[in-house]
């Protein structure tokens, strides 16, 4: 167990904005940060980031919390794993109390995963470098192709023994579970014919250097492993399976190292082969990730589209089958981002072309010969049209089909005027084929059926009606907990009504002014009242308040951001961060000038309150009539009476009609 003292210090030394921008590239927006949601697939950036409360608020996916609460978020940690991964970040010791063996037993199946391939990319890496073997064969091996010591250890690269179940073995030894080592794809588990009760066990990777494959926080996922013989039956490459950490298509291999080296130069390099990011990192470009050998897929894209919107795809000299290859370009290009393509001279692939030249000779080249996909597109398929007029309207086609990929209006334009005039072709007709392809894609989207969301929207919509009034309740319990909030703390000028008999005996009402904390004046009239929040997690931040104003204290918000409950800590964070989305400035830069808030805050405290009042009294009315008796109509008829004389004093005092 984490000890609190440990906990505290991550949450004083953590920075969210530092925290998110390993994930996400933010942009400087007046005091705040802005980014593309990393949760969301989205063109315009609704992710806020506040430095001065230390909280963010993703607007696209209502999620939102502090540092913690983002890692549990984005990389799917336990609270506990998401300390850890902050304390290393900021080398920050951690403090530990033993665990019992009722806390052991209920880790998650996970989390068991996680420390299972953790263990792994340990041993295998321990191998390389500290057995004979290893360093005979596997050590031997990266040598000779060019990575020094420190590249080793970045990419904590692996070797394991050509021997049947020396991992296996191993990991049993040190208490590791079977069932888990066989999920994670790290052990073969097959039925022994001669004996069912004692199973067999093979090591999947034996005899192959191996490759971790992180997540974006860093943890292992799986692994990719490379065969050192010439064993023509065996996969020259292997990779984990799928598991419930390992997706081959929503990763991409080196993305936790090049993460912020590709915010920072806002262009990710996109290569095929483990070996090919390796050789482009040590010779000092770390901004690369590869595919790890499979078709690009719009999850890896969106991975990159996080960082930065714009890639560079490289593709080998001699690269077979790369017709096939380039079909990823349309899927970049539909995701909105911008792509940009390098060949590599023949016989060249980014590995040797990176250890044969120097990082100035590298970065020059990437430079001069990176080209747009159409330019690409045009000189890797006109050898194969020559002069044939039928298959040269293919690859314009081929082309145009491509351009209609792109979200944005004004770029397709651009793009079609630069094949016209690469291909000798009129602007009109590559504007009629686009119309076209345009009007096909409308018409098979007519044919497919509403989606879920469509649906989804349909039966909210349905029970928000059907619960209008305790809809309108909940809003005007969050009301109070944003004004407690963000205002609790404020002395203002209030007025009153209050009973006074004039010099004949007669009662009249007269206005009264008075000043008082706002927090105490809510206070006092859920008090007098006796209204409780229905809302659990509204409940539980009042009394929470409360506690503060009665002692005397400053209401803040800090303790409720960092809060173990993580819908509290949501919940507090929606209300700041929405109060930060309609800050004044961002009227003022539209030389729009609003009443803001602070100058109605009187009014704004008792039209909630009174409001809070009408809802609870039409709600009381409701349950009298669906639930008293027959035999008790009438005292429930005098009841509702007396409440509706009060609900028409509140709709007075609101200035509305009943």
């Amino acid at each position: 167990m984490i000890t609190q003292h440990t906990i505290d210090k991550v949450f004083e030394t953590a920075r969210v904005e530092e925290v998110i921008g390993d994930f996400v590239q933010l942009k400087k927006a007046g005091s705040n940060f802005k980014g593309l949601s990393p949760f969301v697939n989205e063109k315009s950036p609704s992710f806020m980031v506040s430095p001065v409360k230390q909280i963010w608020k993703d607007f696209s996916s209502g999620k939102g919390g502090n540092a913690i609460s983002f890692i549990m978020e984005h990389e799917h940690y336990t609270y506990p794993e998401a300390i850890r991964y902050l304390a290393k970040k900021y080398n920050i010791e951690i403090d530990e109390t033993e665990q019992s063996d009722e806390q052991k037993v209920q880790a998650s199946e996970r989390e068991s995963m996680y420390l299972v391939s953790e263990y792994a990319r340990n041993y295998f890496h321990d191998v390389l470098l500290n057995t004979q073997k290893g360093k005979a064969i596997g050590l031997s091996y990266f040598k000779e192709r060019g990575f020094t010591d420190e590249t080793i250890k970045k990419f904590e690269l692996g070797y394991a023994l050509d021997e049947w179940s020396a991992f296996t073995d191993a990991a049993l030894k040190k208490g590791y579970q079977l069932d888990f080592l066989e999920k994670t794809g790290l052990t073969i588990v097959k039925e022994n014919q001669l004996d069912p009760t004692q199973s067999k066990k093979f090591d999947r990777f034996k005899g192959r250097v191996l490759f971790p494959i992180h997540s974006m926080a860093g943890r292992v996922l799986g692994f990719g492993g490379r065969i050192l013989t010439s064993d023509k039956k065996a996969a020259k490459y292997l990779n984990s399976p799928e598991s419930e950490l390992y997706h081959k298509s929503k990763v991409l291999y080196g993305i936790f190292n090049a993460k912020q080296s590709i915010a920072k130069k806002d262009n990710c390099y996109l290569v095929e082969g483990y070996t090919d990011v390796i050789s482009f990192y040590q010779r000092g470009i770390h901004n690369v990730v590869a595919s790890s050998g499979t078709a690009l897929t719009s999850d890896q894209i969106r991975l990159i589209n996080r960082l930065t919107p714009n890639i560079t795809v490289l593709f080998d000299g001699d690269a077979a089958g790369l017709r096939a290859s380039i079909r990823g370009i349309d899927l970049i290009l539909e995701q909105g981002m911008n792509v940009k393509v390098v060949m590599f001279p023949d016989g060249e692939d980014p590995d040797s072309f990176a250890k044969k030249n120097s990082l100035e000779k590298l970065e020059a080249y990437l430079d001069a010969n990176a080209q747009d996909f159409i330019r690409f597109k045009v000189s890797i398929l006109m050898d194969e049209v020559k002069d044939d007029p039928v298959k040269k309207a293919g690859l314009i086609r081929d082309i145009v089909a491509t351009i209609s990929k792109i979200p944005n209006q004004i770029q397709r334009e651009i793009y079609v005027q630069e094949c016209a005039k690469i291909m000798d072709i009129s602007e009109r007709v590559l504007f009629s084929e686009l119309a076209q392809l345009s009007k096909n894609e409308e018409r098979e989207a007519s044919k497919r059926p509403k989606d879920d969301q469509q649906e989804s929207f349909t039966v909210v919509k349905t029970e928000a009606v059907a619960f209008k009034k305790t809809d309108q309740l909940n809003k005007l319990e969050r009301q109070l907990i944003e004004i407690l909030l963000l205002y609790g703390n404020k002395e203002i000028d209030f007025e009153d009504y209050v009973e006074v008999e004039d010099e004949e005996g007669r009662t009249k009402l007269v206005k009264e002014n008075y000043q008082n904390k706002i927090a105490s004046e809510i206070y006092l009239h859920l008090q007098d009242d006796e209204i409780e929040f229905s809302n659990a997690t509204f409940k539980k931040i009042y009394f929470d308040v409360i506690h503060q104003l009665n002692q005397d204290e400053k209401i803040t918000s800090d303790g409720f951001i960092n809060h173990e409950d993580p819908e509290l800590g949501r919940v507090v964070t929606d209300i700041l961060m929405d109060d930060e989305k309609y800050a004044l400035s961002d009227w003022e830069s539209k030389e729009i000038y609003v009443r803001t808030k602070e100058k109605s805050l009187s009014k704004l405290v008792m039209d909630a309150i009174l409001n809070l009042r009408r809802i609870l009294i039409e709600l009381k009315i409701k349950e009298l009539i669906e639930e008293t008796p027959d035999d008790d109509r009438h005292s429930m008829l005098e009841m509702i009476v007396n409440y509706t004389k009060l609900k028409k004093l509140l709709y007075d005092r609101l200035n509305r009609v009943v």
